[in-house]
């Protein structure tokens, strides 16, 4: 990693950094880039995609329809209502 594509990348981020910055990111990307290459030669064939670092299965619901049980509740917090809805401004000519 050098400077030239520290500030590619900061320049494609939209982020503006000074030289001294620059500096500090170039050692600290290197790094991260080494970090990753070595990620890459880990052999991954025989471990199975996981969609979840934890193997637990969730517990599911009855998919049902509902208002939730608290209409009231929740017309109580409207400025105005009127049978049941929400009364706002017409925005539509």
């Amino acid at each position: 990693m050098d400077e030239a594509t520290v500030r590619r990348v900061a320049r494609l981020a939209r982020l503006e950094m000074s030289d001294e910055e620059v500096a500090r990111l170039v050692p600290q990307l290197g790094n991260i880039m080494t970090f990753v290459e070595q990620l890459g030669e880990v052999d991954t064939d025989a471990v199975e995609p996981l969609a979840s670092v934890a193997d637990i299965d969730l517990r599911l619901r009855e998919d049902t329809v509902t208002d939730g049980g608290i209409a009231n509740d929740v017309l109580a917090n409207a400025p105005e209502d009127m049978e049941g809805f929400f009364v706002v401004p017409k925005v539509v000519e």
